[in-house]
């Protein structure tokens, strides 16, 4: 007889977010290693839904038999505290973090202490947390009173793929990222009008949809500084492997990264880096590969790229350290090893 769990997650699993991304991953890797994953979808809405799409996820999940072992991702979970409060002596309840609801870009103080204490509460429910980085571990227990013991990481896995040869004429930037906030491409976009007067081209792919007010702002910022025949707003890509493949510089200027699967991505292909030191970024992006300057610093992210832009030399020493760091990440199976192995402790 198999074994069985519950992987609970909110919104469309389809999505192309490194978030979804690792849950699909994990899904297929858990159902090929002889587990019996039963899909549960939680609805809309999170993390902010409204209070009957809330009440619907926590139906659903209340369905569950006795004793079900449940993976909820913690892009729900954060706000099921009070279900998990009635629950977690029925079912085997492990959450998984990507990273704090309280990071995210763009609350306020009020949000972020409502996001903070109700994911906090909801964690001290859970039988275990899984997380996808030392950075988030080291978050929970410092601050949502989780105990190392009850933690376990599970980084995200990385496929090979085709290395990226760096000398292309003229250079061409790439940034991978959902259109949101978070991701700070208003300050990529504004560091690249700062070294206008090299020659480049720059991509910028991800969804439009999630957060249209936020494509509206950047397709405005790319026409009212005169780059739209330089950088391309291209939507979502459904291998952006071949695309960092073409690549000469990987560009991201995230304000907060749970892990940042896209990083290391462009490592295992060979790609310098230039992005932002915050969240688990350092963790992922070493000193070798890439550059990594203050959030927000336009200036500071202009000057890497320019010396990338400017420096070939430093540019393929960069890769090759890039390439270097690639070959060491772990592959989905390790990951996808680690957490079934954390799962049957609580069969």
């Amino acid at each position: 007889m198999s074994e069985s769990v519950t992987f609970a997650y909110p919104g469309d699993l389809a999505l192309k977010t490194g978030g979804y991304a690792y849950d699909r991953r994990v899904i297929a890797g858990l159902s090929e290693s002889g587990w019996s994953v039963e899909r549960l979808p939680l609805g809309e809405g999170f993390p902010a839904p409204p209070a009957d799409a809330k009440r619907e996820a926590e139906r659903r999940l209340s369905e569950l038999a006795d004793g079900a072992l449940v993976v909820i991702d913690g892009l729900a979970f954060g706000l099921l505290d009070e279900w998990a409060e009635r629950e977690n002596g029925r079912l085997r309840i492990v959450a998984l973090v990507h990273h704090p609801l309280a990071l995210e870009t763009g609350l306020d103080i009020r949000q972020q202490d409502r996001f903070q204490n109700r994911e906090r509460r909801a964690l001290s429910f859970a039988r275990h947390v899984i997380v996808t980085s030392p950075m988030t571990a080291r978050e929970l227990e410092a601050n949502y009173g989780v105990p190392q013991r009850r933690i376990t990481i599970a980084i995200p896995g990385t496929d090979p793929a085709t290395a990226a040869s760096c000398d292309g004429d003229p250079p061409h930037i790439l940034s991978i990222g959902t259109l949101t906030p978070r991701k700070g491409h208003d300050v990529l976009i504004a560091a690249l009008k700062q070294v206008k007067h090299l020659a480049w081209r720059a991509t910028i792919v991800g969804s439009q949809t999630l957060n249209p007010k936020t494509a509206t702002l950047l397709r405005q910022q790319v026409e009212t500084l005169g780059l739209a025949d330089r950088i391309s707003l291209a939507g979502e890509c459904d291998d952006p492997r071949a695309l960092l493949a073409g690549a000469d510089i990987f560009a991201l200027a995230s304000r907060f990264e749970g892990y940042g699967m896209v990083f290391a991505e462009a490592l295992s292909q060979g790609l310098p880096i230039v992005a932002c030191r915050t969240g688990a970024v350092p963790d992922v992006v070493p000193d070798a590969a890439g550059t990594l300057v203050p959030v927000d610093d336009i200036g500071a992210f202009a000057g890497a790229l320019h010396d990338l832009l400017t420096d070939k030399t430093l540019r393929l020493a960069k890769a090759e350290a890039a390439r270097r760091a690639g070959a060491q990440l772990p592959g989905w199976a390790t990951t996808v090893d680690i957490i079934s192995t954390t799962l049957r402790a609580f069969r």
